[in-house]
């Protein structure tokens, strides 16, 4: 089987409800569209972390965040943890990652061979959590929920347009260039993150457009659970008054900022097409996490509950002509292993693996099987010991040492507002749940590790804060692809990638 090259697209806080694809039907979204109309969409797919660092730390070693440090934000992505970079560049593939993808430390490629941008956040301890704090100040505010709409420009949306046309440019240099191995590319936007704001012309597309509102508006304290509460102080929205006015025009601007991601997506398959290079790659959809957009008077992330915990994931194999959707279960750390078969590569095979992957294959998964257990975490600022997620079959079953047990059954309650976690006739499965929770976790141990994490990073920041300051963040070298005089002017002229005709 010749290895297929593979194209990783991800978003950031896109929720899959809001998408065509999803059963969306305001949404425009028109390429992300015709990707699930050609691919497998996978119906039940959650991050493993709610929380763009960690999830895709998670998701980039094939492990869960707990095994691999992936505290918080600021925690360091160890550099001799393999990455999904070099067990595809060591299968034999040209890596590259366009994009944003939160590495923290001084291995700002983690396998990578090439880097097309810099990243959008800091690569250093900054943004560490520190449990002792109940509130966040510099990261959110009211601000995103009552400043939300059209802009003309915005620092994310240069960034993500930048992620593009450099994206765009390294498909056609490799499909000019000589290397002959195929490519692991990983195109990564921060769209539709917060802020609520959109270009003029997406704010346009729902002009007449009934956008749909929360199906659960903001509840009273006594209504919420303790998690939930500490999240609204940190997030600044606590005791907030939110018009309906107001989160029309937030949710607004986020379906906005979905089809303007859904446009660069048209310019990465547009391209593919044009290089000829459709039909050799297979296309994943996906994002980090999802987006809680005002449900129960929520926003962002770092929550259990489905809005924050679903993502789109859709798979585009061009050997299988007709889509497909699969109600098992699926997580991002199934991504690797699903790319290494792809890659013609097994980990399940090699005695000499360093580590035991922690996903499977999505590809491989019986259609049917919703009795698959997903597990997630929460380790960071959002909560003050360790927080874990079992979902298995229409139960979810949620668990922190100093809040409360919750447990869900989705099948009757999809929007999470009856607690069963002491009703008499759940008590066998509520006893199961904890033990497996206590048999996959050491709840003790973690708290002592992130902990001392936490100190050892505050310690730093605040040294490096003295004197000269040491940054870690990537810049990529300077490109001059421009005729300087070196050789032939047409044979540089004429370096060109002719148009197909087609016959």
């Amino acid at each position: 089987m010749t290895a297929s090259n593979i194209l990783l697209i991800q978003t950031d806080q896109l929720v899959d409800r809001v998408l065509p694809a999803y059963g969306d039907l305001v949404c425009h979204a028109p390429h992300i569209n015709a990707l699930a109309e050609r691919g497998t969409v996978f119906e039940t797919a959650y991050c493993n972390f709610p929380l763009c660092g960690p999830s895709r730390f998670s998701m980039a070693t094939g492990q869960y965040a707990s095994r691999v440090g992936a505290w918080d934000n600021g925690a360091e992505w160890p550099a001799e943890i393999p990455t999904y970079a070099h067990y595809m560049r060591s299968a034999g593939y040209l890596t590259c990652l366009a994009g944003k993808m939160h590495f923290v430390g001084p291995d700002q490629l983690h396998g990578f061979e090439q880097r097309l941008t810099s990243d959008i956040y800091p690569s250093d301890f900054l943004w560490s959590a520190d449990w002792a704090q109940t509130d966040f100040h510099g990261a959110t505010d009211e601000r995103m929920v009552t400043e939300c709409g059209p802009s003309a420009r915005t620092v994310q949306i240069d960034y993500d347009e930048e992620t593009t046309f450099e994206a765009v440019r390294w498909l056609y240099d490799y499909r000019q260039g000589r290397d002959q191995r195929p490519f692991f590319l990983h195109v990564s936007y921060t769209h539709p993150h917060d802020p609520y704001l959109c270009h003029e012309r997406h704010w346009a597309l729902y002009e007449d457009r009934d956008i749909p509102m929360p199906r659960v508006f903001s509840l009273p304290d006594e209504a919420h659970d303790p998690h939930s509460l500490r999240i609204l102080k940190q997030h600044g929205l606590h005791g907030l008054s939110v018009s309906h006015d107001q989160v029309r025009r937030a949710r607004r601007a986020y379906y906005g900022s979905v089809s303007f991601i859904d446009e660069l997506v048209g310019q990465l398959v547009a391209t593919l097409a044009a290089a000829d290079l459709m039909r050799s790659t297979v296309i994943i959809f996906t994002s980090d996490h999802g987006e809680m957009f005002g449900e129960r008077g929520l926003w962002l992330k770092k929550m259990f509950f489905e809005p924050a915990m679903r993502i789109p994931m859709i798979v585009v194999d061009p050997s299988v002509p007709n889509g497909s959707r699969v109600r098992t279960p699926v997580s991002l750390v199934d991504i690797l292993p699903t790319c290494l078969t792809f890659a013609g590569r097994d980990l399940c095979d090699d005695p000499e693996a360093p580590d035991v992957l922690d996903g499977t294959d999505m590809m491989s998964l019986p259609g049917g099987d919703t009795e698959r257990p997903v597990y997630s975490e929460l380790l960071s600022e959002g909560t003050p010991a360790p927080a874990f997620m079992i979902r298995k079959g229409p139960y979810k079953y949620i668990t922190c040492e100093l809040y409360p047990d919750m447990l869900f059954d989705l099948s009757e309650d999809p929007d999470e507002l009856c607690n069963l976690a002491e009703r008499p006739e759940h008590a066998t499965r509520m006893t199961e749940f904890a033990a497996e929770a206590r048999a996959r976790w050491d709840t003790a141990a973690l708290s002592r590790d992130i902990r001392r994490s936490q100190r050892r990073r505050k310690l730093i920041n605040a040294a490096l804060a003295q004197g000269d300051k040491t940054t870690w963040d990537y810049i990529p070298p300077p490109r001059d692809p421009w005729y300087r005089g070196d050789g032939d002017y047409n044979s540089w002229a004429f370096d060109h990638l002719p148009l197909r005709r087609r016959k």
